[in-house]
Order: structure tokens, then C-alpha cells, then sequence
């Protein structure tokens, strides 16, 4: 394997910006923090990780982090901050994504020499293909199951989040496929509790979407969440596939990269990966690790579906995160294997962003999720669903959002209600 993984990082240091980067290349290599007696020339050769790059940013005047150290003998200390780029032999670790993390965002997050690290970008060679299917099923494959050919699928949440019955869920689906709803999805705090038993929840959604399908032809995708012990997933998944659905989800940083995999080499369905508690990696700017590196370890492992936030969303990001996570999740991992997710938009989603989301990603590829914005509408779900899809037929079309209202009241009422 002389292959090599590349990742780059942005590091806030007071120590030498060379010194620092070998701390970093050493801690997550052949190194630590003494010259011991096996690590010899050959031994370094063959396993030590090299830096490959540096480049100088600004400095500051305090560290960003707590705990940071400075050099000996420094009394007035500035912070130079940096890009750095690492690569290590493929041998070290093998084709492994579990041991692939331990290995670009392990221990080096917690090295006295900074007082910042982030992790940006993350190059895994061609040879991880051969290990990891990557997703089963991505855009085409969603978009033939769901049956829709074009522009965004229009999708939704279940709201309340908890404390539905399957029964009560099973009505909420009903009015939701009625009204021409593409896609719906669990609530990831909604799983197996005892108030909404996951079987029990399958049998009753299935069966207001098998009614469905046979009376019109179309069948929208229910994304099951089976997050739990990998048995359970397993199981579940099983579950649903017996009961006619077309997808599951699973909450990636619950289940981690070995379950997601153990999910993925079991399942038949579109695997919905969902991000919840991406604000620990993300929110800070000090440290971390940046979506476009994350996703890809995500899409590797199988995820079909990935959580992108939303244009003006209800959380801390920013739009600009939010547009480049989405086109990161849609650009080819490697040229003979795309492995492209479908991004998925949602987080107070409504008409209103249609426009812009369009505008700024480029591309109709993607999961439109509004859950307030299509139960919550004034009119009611189906003008909510009507509201959302006329929302994006404008966009594509180029037209003004209150232009095309001029005709379609729902969509007017959509942009009234939802901008205030």
C-alpha cells in the first residue's frame, strides 16, 4: 500500500509553526512525545506521518482555546495561526474508516502546543472504494423509488417530533400523501419508545402508503428511523422492507462509522443519514471538523441521504456553510466513483428559501424537508405541499416568488405567513 491520505488542517499555535506541525504529525503517526528507541530511520520511513505543507495565516494576540502552552522562555507570545497539510501511508491503517478518523482527528485535537485545530479537508485514496460501497442507491436511485424524475423531492417531518401514537402518526402520513407529499421522515427523537413502538409505527404508516400507492400508482418514501444497537437496526430495517418501505434512517453520530457500515452491508432500502449533533464539530471555529471533510467519511461507509441544515435555518450556521455542504455531498468523491449523496434541506424550511436554495446550490438533486413550513401552513397541509412545489417550479423557472403567487394563493399566503 503505498498509497497516501491528505488532510488539511487549520491550526492557532504559539510554538514555531514547523515545530507545532511535527507535534501533529508525530502524535498521529510513528512519534510521541519522547524520542524512544524503536522508532529508527527505517521505521520512520515506512510509517511517520509528513508534513507536506504550511502556509502562514494571520497571527493574534490571546489563544482562542484554553490549556494551550507557549515555548519556554517566551514571555510576550503571539498565536500565528496556519494551514497545514499532513499525509500518511495507507499502510498504517488500511482501508478502515473507523481507524481512518483515529488517525486525522484523534488525539491531536488535545495537544498543549494549540490554542485552535480544525480539521478542513480530508483526501482518502482511491483504495478505500474497494473496502466501502458507498450509497446503494444516491440520487438515481432515490429519485426512482420515489418516483420522481425531477426537481427537488418535496418532503417533511413528522411534528410533533414525540409523543404522537402510531395511530396519530398514521393519520398525519395519510394527509401528508394525499396532498402529494414526496417524502416524510421520522423525527430523529422519535425511535422505539413505548408510546410510539417502532413495529407498531411501520404497520400503521405502511399500510396508509401501501393504500396510497395502490389507488394512485405513486408510492412517497417513509424514512423509517432504526437508530439503536446494530441488532436492532438490523432488525428493524428488516421490518421495514417486510411492510413495502422504500427507506431508513439512522443517526450517523449515534451509531458510528462500524454500525452505519454493519447497516449498510445489511440493507436493501435507501439509507437517510441524519447529522444531529453536527453543532460539536461545526459551531466553533476554533475547533472541529468542517463538513466537507466529515461528509465524505459518511458517504464512503453507504449514506444515500445527507443532512445539509437550510437557507436562513433555525440554528447558528450560516448560509455559505450550509450552500457548500450541500454541493460538497454532490461532488464526485473519485472519478470512477461518485458516491454522491442526496443533500437534504431542512431546519425551519418553507417556501420562502426555495428560491434562494436553488439559486446558490445549483441543482434540483436534494431532499426538501419543511416541517412546520408544510403542517404549519394556514391552510392546511395540502396547500403547504402545493405551496413548497410551486415555490420550486418558480425558482427553476426563473421567476420572482410574488410573481407566480399572482395566480397561486397558497404560495401567496406561504410567502405572507412564513416571512414575517
Amino acid at each position: 500500500m503505498t498509497e497516501r491520505i491528505v488532510a488539511t488542517y487549520w491550526i492557532e499555535t504559539a510554538y514555531p509553526l514547523e515545530v507545532a506541525a511535527a507535534a501533529m504529525a508525530g502524535e498521529q503517526s510513528s512519534g510521541t512525545f519522547l524520542k524512544i528507541p524503536n522508532e529508527d530511520a527505517e521505521l520512520k520511513a515506512r510509517s511517520a506521518a509528513v508534513v507536506e505543507t504550511i502556509t502562514p495565516l494571520e497571527t493574534v494576540s490571546t489563544p482562542s482555546l484554553p490549556g494551550a502552552m507557549t515555548p519556554k522562555g517566551v514571555s510576550s507570545p503571539k498565536w500565528q495561526r496556519a494551514q497545514v497539510t499532513i499525509s500518511w501511508p495507507l499502510a498504517n491503517m488500511g482501508t478502515s474508516l473507523p481507524n481512518l478518523l483515529a488517525t486525522i482527528a484523534g488525539n491531536l485535537f488535545e495537544l498543549q502546543q494549540f490554542s485552535g485545530l480544525r480539521l478542513i479537508d480530508v483526501a482518502p485514496p482511491r483504495a478505500f472504494a474497494e473496502t466501502y460501497q458507498g450509497p446503494a442507491f444516491g440520487i438515481t436511485g432515490t429519485r426512482e423509488l420515489a418516483g420522481v424524475s425531477s426537481g427537488p423531492l418535496v418532503g417533511t417531518i413528522i411534528k410533533p417530533s414525540v409523543g404522537l401514537s402510531p395511530d396519530q402518526t398514521a393519520e398525519i402520513v395519510k394527509d401528508l400523501v394525499e396532498a402529494g407529499i414526496d417524502f416524510i421522515k421520522d423525527d430523529e427523537l422519535q425511535a422505539d419508545g413505548p408510546h410510539c413502538p417502532f413495529d407498531e409505527r411501520v404497520t400503521k404508516v405502511m399500510a396508509v402508503i401501501r393504500d396510497h400507492a395502490e389507488r394512485t400508482g405513486r408510492k412517497p418514501m417513509y424514512a423509517f428511523n432504526v437508530t439503536g444497537e446494530t441488532d436492532e437496526m438490523l432488525r428493524r430495517h428488516d421490518r421495514v422492507r417486510e411492510e413495502g418501505g422504500t427507506c431508513v434512517m439512522a443517526s450517523l453520530n449515534s451509531v458510528g462509522l462500524a454500525g452505519f457500515g454493519a447497516l449498510r452491508r445489511h440493507s436493501q432500502l435507501p439509507i437517510h443519514g441524519h447529522r444531529n449533533g453536527w453543532g460539536l464539530f461545526y459551531r466553533s471555529p476554533h475547533i472541529g471538523i468542517e463538513y466537507r471533510a466529515w461528509q465524505k467519511l459518511w458517504r464512503l461507509a453507504g449514506a444515500d441521504h445527507m443532512h445539509v441544515n437550510g437557507i436562513s435555518n433555525k440554528f447558528s450556521e450560516p448560509d455559505q456553510s450550509v450552500v457548500a455542504s450541500a454541493r460538497a455531498c454532490l461532488t464526485p468523491l473519485f472519478e470512477d466513483a461518485p458516491y454522491q449523496a442526496m443533500p437534504v434541506f431542512s431546519s425551519g424550511q418553507t417556501a420562502v428559501q426555495a428560491g434562494e436554495t436553488f439559486k446558490s446550490v445549483g441543482s434540483t438533486d436534494l431532499i426538501y424537508c419543511c416541517g412546520g413550513g408544510i403542517i404549519g401552513h394556514p391552510s392546511g397541509i395540502a396547500a403547504g405541499v402545493e405551496s413548497v412545489r410551486d415555490a420550486w417550479q418558480a425558482a427553476v423557472e426563473g421567476v420572482a416568488p410574488s410573481d407566480y403567487a399572482q395566480n397561486r394563493p397558497h404560495l401567496a399566503q406561504a410567502l405572507e405567513y412564513f416571512e414575517k
